[in-house]
């Protein structure tokens, strides 16, 4: 099963065992998954789960849970650009709510779906990005990008592969 964890994955995966004592292995699962879904194209399978728990020696359970939990993960096929926008109270009262409008104007989907060329998936609203002193706020692929508007946000979209 663990050969579905690319040589990367497991490097990654071995960086942040190190970080932690043998018993506390369970530790490693956020940035095994977080390595993984990345290798994936930006998506976890059930199979994919199971390698992370053998290869972690924990039970698959204690992945899934993980998996489940944290809306970073996904566990279905989404677009290669992932765009979370926080719509907490900071970023709310700065216009977080005209730039998911623009979003879903701009690429003609809504949260929760993926464009129908792959490019952009727009994932369900963001509770905190933990960048209320710049909202509004939004993160593609784990970059963020502060202070936004409308036109900042196009020209952020333009500039992506």
């Amino acid at each position: 099963m663990s050969e579905l964890l690319s040589e990367h994955a497991r490097a990654e995966i071995d960086r942040w065992l190190a970080k932690y004592p043998p018993e506390r292995k369970q530790s490693a699962v956020l940035a095994a998954l977080r390595e993984v879904q990345h290798d994936n194209g930006g998506y976890l399978t059930t199979e994919h789960l199971d390698a992370v728990a053998g290869y972690l020696d924990l039970p698959p359970i204690a992945v899934y849970e993980v998996a489940t939990f944290y809306s970073m993960f996904e566990l279905k096929p989404v677009g290669r650009h992932s765009i979370s926008v926080c719509t907490n109270v900071s970023c709310m009262l700065r216009g977080a709510d005209d730039i998911v409008h623009h979003l879903q104007q701009r690429l003609g989907i809504t949260l929760g779906e993926s464009t129908p060329d792959g490019k952009f998936y727009l994932k369900r609203e963001e509770e905190c990005l933990a960048a209320c002193a710049c909202a509004p706020v939004l993160q593609i692929d784990h970059v963020y990008y502060e202070n936004l508007t409308p036109d900042k946000v196009d020209e952020i979209l333009e500039n992506l592969e």
